[in-house]
């Protein structure tokens, strides 16, 4: 299990999925998750992962950074800069703790001076890149660093992020500079749209996000992110997955909070590219599940020419950690080929004793005409860190195309 997701770590800087897990399963750059069985892997995977999490930073780690810093600065005290991270309360430290103590531990071993210190740390990544290391979430001790110790010095910290950020991205540390600098921060990161390297690009989209999980937030970003669409124009059609992923993450951030932009742009960009097209579509999913009736139509999705009848529970009284199983009949009524996307809401009780609906994509796809399909589908109740259940009525609902048909309720006990 270590090994895969190590795996994982290395080949898809392993940082951003952490953080985005938490926030929407259906979210982030390294691959499109399909299916609900697939999230709850990820889910245990992410669960696992997060108890050995700290484990990253080990001795062999602490030993390896050691000797990298010693050949850049022969004054480095490797033998004192091990003592100091194995404190007497090192071992009960968990990730976050064990990551700011690494990068304050760091930060007594270098020079005083901000600017001669990251200068050392960028020659350690430009070797580390050179030799071949792969950038693990163990190494985002260096965009911490900048964060921590760099917001003073900007043209110092901007020319080490683009670099650092090309073996552990910096899109977390790169947020300071944009609240403390604004317009100054943000042209350079418009800059960094044209880079020639993928990753750089990326940080020009993903740094600038106005809610990227687990980040700082930037509200002047999030009340009007006017200034984020040029670097997002930039980079409406690059070639890299990674960076487009960001770019409709982004979309779909602004989505939240103006729908209108969205909107526009998706107007504006259709049909530039099979890319872009798919940009837009991964920047509206937020508005396709919440039904708003432009993005519908904009999609062609009308929710009139489907029938759902027959919707049968088989389960109507549900244990926790036992799925609700459930079927349906869909039928394209209209006359003509129309497309379809096809999804269920599961009211989940809550405290209060009021419902609250999650949304759960089911396919997206072209019904000929009088084309007729049985579906069925499990939902599963497993106890999960990220979700308290409680027992009483729940429901599920079949929504055609944005729009909601028929319902039912059943029972978990």
């Amino acid at each position: 299990m270590i090994q895969h997701i190590w795996l994982v770590t290395n080949s898809c800087q392993f940082y951003p999925l952490v953080l985005s897990l938490t926030n929407n399963l259906a979210r982030w750059n390294f691959g499109q998750f399909v299916a609900t069985s697939c999230f709850k892997y990820i889910f245990e995977l992410y669960t696992i992962f997060m108890s050995l999490i700290k484990d990253i930073y080990s001795l062999n780690f602490y030993q390896h950074i050691a000797d990298q810093f010693s050949q850049v600065n022969p004054d480095f005290n490797k033998e004192q800069f091990i003592t100091r991270i194995f404190s007497p309360d090192f071992n009960t430290m968990e990730w976050k703790q064990r990551t700011k103590h690494t990068t304050q531990t760091l930060h007594e071993f270098m020079p005083s001076n901000f600017p001669e210190a990251i200068a050392l740390i960028t020659q350690v990544v430009e070797n580390l890149i050179a030799a071949g290391y792969p950038g693990g979430l163990e190494y985002v001790i260096f965009p911490d660093y900048i964060e921590t110790y760099g917001v003073e010095h900007f043209e110092t910290a901007v020319q080490s992020l683009e670099i650092i950020t090309q073996f552990i991205t910096c899109e977390f540390a790169v947020r300071p500079f944009i609240i403390k600098y604004k317009g100054q921060m943000i042209s350079i990161m418009e800059q960094w749209a044209r880079s020639p390297n993928a990753q750089v690009r990326r940080l020009a989209s993903e740094g600038i996000r106005p809610r990227l999980p687990w980040a700082m937030a930037i509200p002047f970003l999030k009340k009007d992110p006017s200034p984020i669409l040029p670097i997002l124009d930039l980079l409406k059609n690059d070639v890299s997955e990674t960076v487009r992923r960001s770019v409709a993450n982004n979309l779909n951030d602004i989505s939240k909070d103006h729908p209108d932009i969205l909107l526009a742009i998706a107007k504006n960009w259709k049909g530039i590219s099979k890319n872009t097209d798919g940009i837009i579509k991964h920047g509206c999913r937020t508005l396709l599940k919440q039904g708003h009736p432009e993005i519908l139509h904009y999609y062609g999705l009308e929710g009139t020419d489907f029938e759902v009848s027959d919707l049968h529970i088989a389960t109507p009284y549900v244990k926790v950690g036992e799925y609700v199983f459930f079927s349906f009949q869909i039928e394209n009524t209209h006359a003509q080929s129309k497309p379809l996307r096809l999804e269920y809401g599961l009211y989940y009780q809550k405290s209060n004793g009021l419902m609250s609906r999650k949304v759960f994509k089911i396919s997206e796809k072209i019904y000929l005409s009088a084309e007729k399909n049985r579906i069925e589908r499990r939902q599963s109740f497993k106890v999960i860190t990220t979700r308290k259940f409680y027992i009483g009525k729940h429901k599920i609902s079949i929504i055609v195309n944005g729009r909601e048909t028929s319902e039912m309720e059943f029972d978990l006990i």
